[in-house]
Protein backbone atom coordinates (compact mmCIF):
# COMPACT_ATOMS: atom_id res chain seq x y z
CA UNK A 1 0.00 0.00 0.00
CA UNK A 2 2.74 2.45 0.94
CA UNK A 3 4.65 1.83 -2.30
CA UNK A 4 1.50 2.29 -4.36
CA UNK A 5 0.70 5.58 -2.63
CA UNK A 6 4.24 6.83 -3.18
CA UNK A 7 4.20 5.85 -6.84
CA UNK A 8 0.81 7.48 -7.53
CA UNK A 9 1.61 10.70 -5.69
CA UNK A 10 5.08 11.51 -6.95
CA UNK A 11 3.85 13.78 -9.74
CA UNK A 12 1.71 15.97 -7.52
CA UNK A 13 4.36 15.97 -4.81
CA UNK A 14 6.87 17.37 -7.30
CA UNK A 15 4.34 19.88 -8.65
CA UNK A 16 3.78 21.21 -5.14
CA UNK A 17 7.32 22.62 -5.08
CA UNK A 18 6.96 24.50 -8.38
CA UNK A 19 5.88 27.97 -7.22
CA UNK A 20 3.05 28.74 -4.84
CA UNK A 21 0.56 28.08 -7.66
CA UNK A 22 1.94 24.55 -8.00
CA UNK A 23 1.31 24.03 -4.30
CA UNK A 24 -2.29 25.17 -4.72
CA UNK A 25 -2.78 22.93 -7.77
CA UNK A 26 -1.41 19.91 -5.89
CA UNK A 27 -3.60 20.76 -2.89
CA UNK A 28 -6.81 20.86 -4.91
CA UNK A 29 -5.91 17.77 -6.94
CA UNK A 30 -5.22 15.87 -3.72
CA UNK A 31 -8.57 16.70 -2.10
CA UNK A 32 -10.59 13.90 -3.69
CA UNK A 33 -8.15 11.01 -3.45
CA UNK A 34 -6.01 11.74 -0.40
CA UNK A 35 -2.43 10.62 -0.81
CA UNK A 36 -0.23 10.86 2.31
CA UNK A 37 2.93 11.50 0.27
CA UNK A 38 1.34 14.41 -1.58
CA UNK A 39 -0.11 15.85 1.63
CA UNK A 40 3.31 15.67 3.30
CA UNK A 41 5.04 17.49 0.45
CA UNK A 42 2.25 20.06 0.15
CA UNK A 43 2.83 20.99 3.80
CA UNK A 44 6.57 21.24 3.22
CA UNK A 45 6.24 23.29 0.02
CA UNK A 46 3.61 25.61 1.47
CA UNK A 47 5.87 26.32 4.41
CA UNK A 48 8.82 27.04 2.12
CA UNK A 49 6.88 29.38 -0.16
CA UNK A 50 5.32 31.30 2.72
CA UNK A 51 8.73 31.55 4.39
CA UNK A 52 10.16 32.87 1.13
CA UNK A 53 7.44 35.51 0.86
CA UNK A 54 7.72 36.59 4.49
CA UNK A 55 11.50 36.66 4.76
CA UNK A 56 11.91 38.02 1.23
CA UNK A 57 9.96 41.10 2.22
CA UNK A 58 12.31 41.81 5.13
CA UNK A 59 15.48 40.80 3.28
CA UNK A 60 14.69 43.29 0.52
CA UNK A 61 14.91 46.11 3.06
CA UNK A 62 18.66 45.49 3.45
CA UNK A 63 19.30 46.49 -0.18
CA UNK A 64 22.41 44.32 -0.32
CA UNK A 65 23.05 41.88 -3.14
CA UNK A 66 25.15 39.64 -0.86
CA UNK A 67 22.30 39.17 1.60
CA UNK A 68 19.76 38.71 -1.20
CA UNK A 69 21.84 36.13 -3.06
CA UNK A 70 22.55 34.13 0.09
CA UNK A 71 18.82 34.17 0.94
CA UNK A 72 17.87 32.93 -2.53
CA UNK A 73 20.54 30.22 -2.43
CA UNK A 74 19.20 29.10 0.96
CA UNK A 75 15.62 28.90 -0.33
CA UNK A 76 16.69 27.21 -3.58
CA UNK A 77 18.68 24.54 -1.73
CA UNK A 78 15.67 23.76 0.49
CA UNK A 79 13.36 23.54 -2.53
CA UNK A 80 15.75 21.24 -4.41
CA UNK A 81 16.01 19.07 -1.28
CA UNK A 82 12.21 18.85 -1.16
CA UNK A 83 11.93 18.03 -4.85
CA UNK A 84 14.56 15.30 -4.55
CA UNK A 85 12.59 13.75 -1.69
CA UNK A 86 9.38 13.95 -3.72
CA UNK A 87 11.07 12.36 -6.75
CA UNK A 88 12.32 9.46 -4.67
CA UNK A 89 8.93 9.03 -2.95
CA UNK A 90 10.35 9.61 0.52
CA UNK A 91 9.06 11.63 3.43
CA UNK A 92 12.15 13.82 3.80
CA UNK A 93 11.52 16.85 5.98
CA UNK A 94 13.23 20.08 5.03
CA UNK A 95 16.23 20.57 7.36
CA UNK A 96 15.60 22.72 10.45
CA UNK A 97 12.11 23.82 9.39
CA UNK A 98 10.38 20.64 8.23
CA UNK A 99 9.00 19.48 11.59
CA UNK A 100 7.65 22.98 12.23
CA UNK A 101 5.91 23.05 8.84
CA UNK A 102 4.38 19.62 9.47
CA UNK A 103 3.02 20.75 12.83
CA UNK A 104 1.85 24.17 11.60
CA UNK A 105 -0.02 22.81 8.57
CA UNK A 106 -1.13 19.54 10.16
CA UNK A 107 -4.74 20.10 9.10
CA UNK A 108 -3.80 19.93 5.41
CA UNK A 109 -4.37 16.49 3.97
CA UNK A 110 -6.30 15.10 6.91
Amino acid sequence: MQDSAAKDGKTFAIISYITLFGTLIAFFMNREKRNPLVSFHIRQALGLWLLQLLLGYFISAFDSWMISVSFWVFILVLIVYGISGAMSGKYNEVPMLGPFFQKLFSSIGQ
